[in-house]
Parts: C-alpha cells; structure tokens; sequence
C-alpha cells in the first residue's frame, strides 16, 4: 500500500544561505519524493534553493504580505500536513497556524544582532504566548535553556536536536589550491554583521605583525564592501582572500591549516561542524554552544569577543603544528561520532512523521 505524501509548508523570514535554510535543504534532499514541501520566503530571496536536488518536490510561494493578516489569508487557502515556521522573523505565522488551530512545528536557530546580549521583552512575552502549544525545535542547549528558564515554554514541548551534517563530504574532500605563502586562516560564514568578520580582519592584522600568514574569507554578503575597506585600512590585503559564496566550502576547509569563528552571537555554527569533520583546530569566540562542540582540549582556544584574545589564540596555534594537527584529529573524530546527518535525519523523521 502506498501511504500518502505528506505536505510541508515552510515558512522562512529569508531563504538566503543560512544555518536553517540549509539544514532543511539537507532534510529535504534525504526525504527525497517521500515528501511536498511549499517555501515561503518573506523577503522574496531563493539563494538557497540551489542547494534542493532535483528530485525534491517543491514550490515556493509570495504570500502577497509578511505580517499576521497576509499570513490568515494565505493559511486559510493553503493545503498542509504541518506549518513549520522559522526564527522570530516568521512569529506572525506562528501565530496564524495557532489561531487556525494548524498543526505547528517552530524552529529557533539563534538571534541577531538586535538581541546578541539581551533578549527584547517584547519578543519574549510574543513567543511565551504564540508557542506555548506548539512543538519547538532548538538546535543547540544554550537555546534549549532560554526557552525553558525565559520564554517559559512547556519543556514537554521542547526538543532538543542538534544539527547534522555530511561527515564524509567534508573529511573526503580535495583541496583547494591558494597561491601565496604561509599557513591559511579560514572562516566559511555570510558576511553578516552578527558574523563580526570586522574581528577576524583585526585580530589578523594583529598576527601578521609577528609572522607569514594568508586569511580567506569564503562567503558572501552585504557586509563585503566594509570589509574590504577594512582590510586597506589594516594593511593586509596582499594576505587576505575574499572568495566569495562557492559550492565547494568542503574543498576550500580542506586547504586551511585553522578554522576561525570570529561571531558575536552563534547557536550551533554548522560551519564549526563542516570545520571539525574536515579535520581542522578552531578558534572560536565563545559563543552558543561551542565550548560544548568541540572536545575539552580546545577550551584554551575559546576566546572572549575580543580581537587580542583571537589573535593570541591563532597565533598559539599556528606556532605549535603538532598541537594543531592533534586537535584537528579529535575534532573530526568528535564530528564523526556526534555530528553526522544520518543522526539528525533520525531524529527529525518522527516530528515530521514521515514513514
């Protein structure tokens, strides 16, 4: 007997390249024909929807409005097993499924730089109430702890799924080859204000003082033309790549020698994964949840939102290879055993409920 396939809308503040855009890409990929899915994307971007095969069942939508009467209207018409609906950004959606008495999923990857420190009482009290009935989907503790202790939702409500990703692609891949000379400083992140790359630039201008070193950037966004400015201003040009967004991030981890994370808020950086499979040490700002991603040995490398603390922490790094090397190994074995999609995969099948 055939069962019947079951309708998804997705509801996205954005469906540029992101952790969540991504991570449903990947969902989506490996339920394959067994599923529908409808994307509305609320500020009309698509990028991501070149990561879909070509196999996955999906359209997108204009809902004709962003706010909670477009999302009624657009609701009431819409034929779906299950709302999932995505980040504060889509909270009027959430709300709508609510009133309409829709079954509704919601995930919450983290905050942007409006609430990086503290969370906006407003926003607070909105998701108390609008979620409170709803299943939650939270990719890392940190947030797992804020929407028990803040926003005071049912913790039976709650569930705790961290984010996967394809292990083999990122410790299999060839590398990438870079002209110039000196160890690679890498970071795979959109150049987004709550990416903080401003950090990155001068913590790595404060390294190149005192010895060789390259910096690529690979990733796009509205951020690059400051950035770029920036890296005049600091005099490292020459040693500075900007790559731009690539289908290969996989390739390019594979020719650093040191993952950078420079990010002022972050929940569960899947960028960190792709980092930790290929193999690679990190320095990281201590941010979300990735004192507890990477092994006990890397602490000393988890560094306050600082630009001397990151560049001390490269530094130490790129001046000890056999200490790098040992870290890179415990982070990919780390990445193997807890960080694999085919976990993730398992775990999302049932709140989907899909055979």
């Amino acid at each position: 007997m055939t069962l019947p396939q079951p309708v998804f809308l997705h509801v996205f503040p954005t469906f540029a390249v992101g952790g969540a855009q991504m991570r449903f890409c990947a969902i989506a990929n490996h339920l394959g024909a067994t599923a529908r899915h409808i994307i509305v994307s609320l500020d009309g971007r698509q990028e991501a929807r070149a990561h879909l095969r070509s196999d996955v069942d999906v359209t997108f939508h204009n809902p004709g409005g962003t706010g909670l009467f477009a999302a009624l209207r657009f609701l009431r018409a819409a034929t779906a097993d299950l709302i999932i609906t995505s980040n504060w950004g889509a909270m009027d959606w959430a709300a709508a499924a609510r009133l309409l008495g829709l079954p509704h999923l919601h995930t919450e990857d983290g905050f942007g730089p409006d609430e990086q420190d503290r969370q906006k009482p407003r926003r607070v009290l909105a998701r108390r109430l609008i979620l409170r009935r709803s299943r939650v989907v939270l990719p890392s503790r940190v947030l797992l702890r804020i929407a028990t202790d803040l926003w005071r939702l049912p913790p039976a409500n709650l569930l705790y799924v961290p984010n996967g990703i394809d292990v083999a692609r990122f410790a299999n891949a060839a590398p990438m080859e870079l002209p110039g000379e000196g160890p690679i400083i890498g970071t795979v992140a959109g150049l987004r204000p709550e990416k903080n790359l401003a950090r990155l630039l001068r913590a790595f201008a404060l390294l190149r003082r005192a010895r060789l070193a390259r910096l690529v950037l690979v990733g796009d966004g509205r951020e690059k033309p400051a950035l770029g400015h920036l890296a005049q201003e600091l005099g490292i040009v020459s040693d500075t790549h900007f790559i731009g967004a690539s289908p290969t991030p996989e390739r390019w981890l594979k020719s650093f020698d040191l993952f950078a994370l420079s990010s002022d808020t972050e929940q569960m950086p899947l960028s960190l994964l792709e980092a930790m499979a290929a193999g690679l040490p990190a320095v990281s700002t201590d941010v979300g949840d990735v004192r507890t991603m990477l092994p006990p040995e890397s602490a000393p490398f988890i560094v306050p939102r600082d630009d001397a603390a990151l560049a001390a922490a490269m530094g130490s790094l790129l001046s000890d290879p056999a200490k790098a090397r040992a870290l890179g190994a415990r982070n990919a074995a780390r990445a193997s055993r807890d960080y694999d999609q085919a976990t993730m995969f398992a775990a999302w099948r049932p709140l989907l409920s899909c055979p």
